[in-house]
């Protein structure tokens, strides 16, 4: 696990860039958890974006996605609050999940305006505090953005079966994962588990065509849309699994980079899904 988490940083780390230029973070506790606070300078106050990193819950941290929040923050003109949560194995669920929610409770004390999101497992956190959050009702959140993010499907069937061998993650990996996290059976652990979608909050998904986790997205949507709510799914034909990493060298990521940034905007601002993207 050492040797799996110091790649893991160095990997974040070669395509890490600095950070927009009037973009100033902090460290702090929220909730007595670990978290970064991304602030625009010139805001006195602006809606927050509550982000769990990907890692398949047993990697990352504050630093591994650092320039994503600190990006999130110029672009959308929010706050950004990243969560460093606890990680599997040293840490099984729910472990992260109550982290992700001792941290959300402290950010809605002193914040009316709140949408969570995450990418990969850190996807996962985020469907799973809504569930929690709507089922407490508080905090009410104005939306969720979700990328690329692994739900529980059933990985004997879809794009668990055609995309099982993956560039950048397998079927394999995901079934390690989900194993080392040890949450199997919860639908804190698994969203798509609920069996009732109603009053959740409008959501954004990105799915990665080249993921076996591409079809989480659209059940989940589609989950969503059954109970009313509105969800909206960016299909990227030509990416993969981590694809984020490259949106300063691929024109499709850029662009499904630009399409986060404006969801997270619209959301924010607006309570509302942006016009759909191409």
């Amino acid at each position: 696990m050492a040797e799996q988490r110091a790649f893991y940083d160095r990997y974040c780390a070669h395509f890490r860039k600095p950070r927009p230029a009037g973009v100033a973070a902090e460290d702090l506790r929220y909730g007595g958890v670990p978290c970064r606070h991304y602030r625009l300078a010139g805001t006195e106050t602006a809606p927050v974006l509550v982000y769990l990193h990907g890692g398949g819950f047993v990697l990352g941290g504050l630093d591994s996605h650092d320039d994503v929040c600190a990006e999130l923050c110029a672009g959308a003109r929010i706050d950004v609050v990243a969560v460093d949560y606890r990680l599997a194995p040293e840490h099984p669920f729910p472990a992260a999940f109550e982290d992700g929610w001792a941290a959300l409770k402290a950010v809605a004390s002193t914040n009316a305006e709140i949408i969570i999101g995450g990418d990969s497992a850190g996807g996962n956190l985020a469907a799973a505090l809504c569930l929690k959050a709507r089922d407490e009702e508080a905090p009410r959140l104005k939306g969720q953005v979700l990328i690329y993010p692994g739900l529980g499907g059933d990985m004997d069937s879809g794009s668990y079966v055609s995309q099982s061998h993956a560039p950048g993650l397998s079927t394999a990996d995901v079934r390690y994962y989900r194993d080392t996290y040890r949450g199997g059976g919860s639908k804190f652990a698994e969203p798509l588990r609920e069996t009732d979608f109603r009053g959740l909050p409008p959501a954004f998904m990105v799915a990665a065509a080249l993921d076996p986790l591409h079809d989480d997205c659209f059940a989940y949507a589609a989950a969503l849309r059954a109970a009313g709510v509105h969800a909206q799914v960016r299909d990227e034909p030509l990416l993969v699994h981590a694809f984020l990493r490259a949106r300063n060298m691929s024109l499709p990521a850029r662009a499904s980079f630009e399409a986060i940034t404006q969801a997270c905007a619209s959301l924010a601002h607006h309570g509302r899904l942006p016009p759909e993207m191409t």
